[in-house]
């Protein structure tokens, strides 16, 4: 029988590339995409698509029932730099939608839940190198602390409830399809539009400010292969570590530099960076390659070709016009 999907905040960054692949696996008909609003024209268009907000349980549920879904993918969040500057309303997004899914599971209207997490669940206190799965985590961000809670319940519903929930601590997700969405880590998408538009990039964060980072096509596979992994398999339902590269400004930006010779950057360090230098430099995610076979394929060189190639035919196609 085929999964009957919905994926809740199809819009942002990876919901919407998310769900063109899972809509390429199981069918545009059986993969339901939902946002707050319609302002993606592009995602509203290519299929079943709703407006749901995730803070309504009985949105979520009629949507559920109208569809007969069974397998949820909650991504609609506040990330971690909008989040503080509004703490109440993220909270509120980040862990009612939570809840509103995991006991739609618990009471048997759904058989599986996807929720992300991520590396800003660590904190200061976090080894910076190679952080191993289990460790200190002490967060500093309301972002974090919600995905922190969220994991705790994620494992507490497995336990009590049995609910198929799955999980992965994402790291930076880097991707030329969509804009930024408010996160400390996505100067590593602006960089590449500054890099095309303007040969300068003005950083938010420090030169030697290294972070975890992931190219979206790694992000995309690594959900889909979790999700396809039999239950049995998964020794953590909490949120798996999950690494691909790491890389600091400086480093990103002298790749950059190879295909773009003239181009330059600056640092000005703003609120993103005391965020950013909560969080670990490296993860360590053997866990997730042992349990469901998880490996990457893009590293530094090949993320940076693949983003300025697709953003210099986005930015021609605007010209033609």
């Amino acid at each position: 029988m085929t999964e009957r999907i919905l994926i809740i905040g199809a819009a942002g960054q990876i919901g919407s590339e998310l769900c063109s692949a899972l809509r390429s696996l199981y069918g545009i008909e059986n993969v339901i995409a939902s946002d707050i609003n319609t302002l993606n024209q592009s995602l509203v268009e290519a299929g079943p698509f709703e407006i749901i907000d995730a803070t309504n349980f009985n949105q979520i549920k009629d949507c559920v029932e109208k569809y007969q879904v069974d397998t949820i993918y909650l991504l609609a969040a506040m990330l971690s730099a909008t989040a503080e500057k509004a703490p109440k309303q993220a909270w509120d997004l980040n862990m009612e939608s939570l809840f509103h899914v995991l006991n739609l599971a618990k009471d048997g209207v759904i058989k599986k839940v996807f929720w992300p997490s991520s590396i800003a669940v660590f904190g200061p206190s976090t080894p910076k190198q190679n952080t191993p799965q289990h460790t200190i985590m002490e967060p500093t961000t309301v972002y974090g602390i919600s995905k922190q809670v969220g994991e705790r319940w994620c494992e507490y519903y497995h336990k009590k409830y049995n609910v198929d929930v799955r999980s992965l601590r994402y790291p930076g997700i880097i991707s030329y399809k969509t804009l930024p969405g408010g996160g400390t880590t996505d100067y590593a998408i602006d960089i590449f539009h500054k890099a095309i538009t303007d040969k300068h990039y003005n950083c938010f964060l420090d030169a030697n400010c290294t972070l975890p980072m992931m190219y979206m096509d790694d992000a995309v596979a690594a959900t889909i292969k979790l999700m396809h992994t039999d239950g049995d398999n998964l020794s953590i339902r909490s949120s798996y570590n999950l690494s691909a590269v790491s890389f600091s400004p400086s480093e990103l930006a002298a790749v950059i530099s190879k295909h773009i010779p003239n181009f330059s950057i600056n640092y000005n360090p703003d609120f993103r960076q005391q965020i950013a230098e909560s969080w670990p430099n490296s993860i360590e995610d053997t866990i997730a390659r042992k349990d469901w076979g998880w490996q990457h394929q893009y590293d530094l060189e090949t993320i940076v070709a693949e983003m300025l190639n697709g953003l210099s035919k986005h930015y021609k196609k605007q010209q033609t016009f």
